[in-house]
């Protein structure tokens, strides 16, 4: 949600790939991928983004949180960016999702959202639960 230098962002997506691979994710045995290059992902973020409402975007405490960080020059993608990851969850009609408890109010959006269109458009999306770690 921040302007990164071009080379800084190659090299971070770098660096996090070998990062995943050295925790031993076997890319035989899974799907690495670079989302950015993925367009469903920001074309069901903007669908959706038609059918969440701004009041409750501006309730979640991240916003509020990161929003004052920036001296309350939080930007549009700041504010939405909860919703590209309800549409990251639901573009693959994920059943059940790993969140720390930070971004357990995220999650509840990303099922209100699942719900909102499934009574608007009928049974499409997976109602995701959460998969707490135990740490």
């Amino acid at each position: 949600t921040m302007p990164k230098e071009p080379a800084v962002l190659r090299q971070n997506i770098l660096d996090t790939t070998a990062a995943i691979l050295a925790c031993g994710i076997d890319p035989e045995k899974c799907f690495l991928f670079r989302q950015s290059l993925v367009p469903e992902h920001t074309e069901l973020a903007w669908i959706l983004g038609c059918l969440t409402n701004v009041p409750r975007l501006l309730r979640l405490p991240q916003w509020k949180m990161k929003r004052a960080s920036q001296n309350n020059d939080g930007t549009v993608g700041l504010l939405t960016y909860p919703v590209l990851q309800a549409a990251d969850i639901l573009l693959y009609k994920s059943t059940h999702v790993p969140v720390g408890e930070d971004q357990v109010l995220h999650l509840e959006l990303a099922q209100d959202i699942a719900q909102h269109f499934n009574k608007k458009y009928g049974e499409f999306f997976p109602v995701p639960k959460a998969i707490l770690s135990k740490l």
